[in-house]
């Protein structure tokens, strides 16, 4: 029965098209999908404060992104949750593999194991428990936008099969040469519209967690300030404030339409921030953080809400980010 076909197994066209479409051919592979989905939900990222504000953590099923400049903790961020995902269930981890697509050469082994030790002693004083977890993650180093799509075509056929618990991509702007579409409404198409739209197939198809890094940018004169994702504001003032004074996100609007979850990362008033600016459950809220052997930390579980035009806005000031 597990080898059976689905296209033998009477079910209705409109169906078995669905099936066909997402590579789901024997009651195998369909047995598989189907317990990904009862086992579904979110992959907690052990701060405790933001798990709350996501109803749970990083949901499986969507496409999350961590936007934010260069040394502001995403990417140690992602390794916390590759370490997580590989994580035996027994604690509280998904006893998974990861697929970790690393486009700048900024995925360390090295780190993920120090993050592993002072977060779970217990666990890393294991004789020969961390290299079977760091041997759990499969490191892709695509040089360009087209070995990052034949790269995502292999991958669909062996997620379920490997046990594949989470796929991040760090990052997405690093695979693209020369200037990011700035214009919503222009005639080019997106570089990235391809790659958006199959990464959100995977994580639906597969039912696990899709997290991908953004960089930024500096915002044009021509540019809006605000996202459809923020919410109306009657704030006159606002065009006085300083360009300069904040950056965007370097993939542009067509890319934030297309994320399910948006965390900003962001330095100001003398801290750093995560920021949940984009989710369709949560509110928009501020957590300040600090990076440390263990990774991120949260200060304070207790998040500050957010509205307006500072939903957006990815703010680099007044801290210094590559202080560890």
């Amino acid at each position: 029965m597990a080898n059976k076909l689905i296209c033998q197994m009477g079910l209705p066209s409109s169906m078995a098209k669905i099936f066909a479409a997402r590579n789901i051919t024997t009651a195998k592979a369909l047995a598989l999908m189907e317990d990904r989905v009862r086992s579904g939900g979110h992959l907690p990222t052990s701060l405790r404060g933001l798990d709350e504000a996501l109803c749970g953590g990083i949901p499986v099923g969507a496409l999350t992104e961590l936007v934010g400049p260069s040394g502001i903790g995403k990417t140690q961020f992602c390794l916390k949750l590759s370490l997580l995902a590989t994580l035996p269930a027994c604690y509280g981890g998904l006893n998974g593999r990861v697929i970790y697509i690393d486009t700048e050469s900024k995925f360390s082994s090295r780190r993920m194991i120090e993050i592993g030790e002072n977060s779970f002693p217990q666990i890393f004083q294991s004789e020969g428990l961390a290299q079977k977890m760091a041997g759990r993650i499969i490191v892709i180093r695509p040089t360009s936008l087209s070995d990052f799509t034949q790269s995502l075509q292999q991958m669909k056929l062996t997620l379920l099969q490997n046990e594949v618990k989470l796929i991040i991509v760090d990052s997405m702007a690093a695979l693209i040469s020369g200037d990011i579409e700035r214009s919503t409404t222009g005639p080019r198409q997106h570089p990235l519209r391809w790659p958006l739209s199959f990464l959100k197939s995977i994580a639906e198809f597969s039912q696990i967690p899709v997290v991908v890094t953004n960089q930024v940018r500096s915002q044009s004169n021509d540019e809006s300030l605000r996202y459809p994702f923020q919410g109306q504001t009657n704030d006159t003032c606002e065009n006085t404030v300083r360009l300069e004074s904040h950056l965007i996100a370097a993939l542009g609007i067509q890319w934030a339409h297309g994320v399910n979850i948006r965390l900003v990362f962001e330095a100001h008033s003398g801290h750093r921030f995560i920021k949940v600016a984009k989710s369709p459950l949560s509110r928009a809220v501020a957590f300040p953080f600090i990076v440390e052997s263990s990774g991120i930390s949260l200060l304070s579980d207790e998040g500050t809400d957010v509205s307006g035009p500072e939903i957006s806005r990815i703010h680099c000031q007044g801290h210094n980010i590559f202080a560890q």
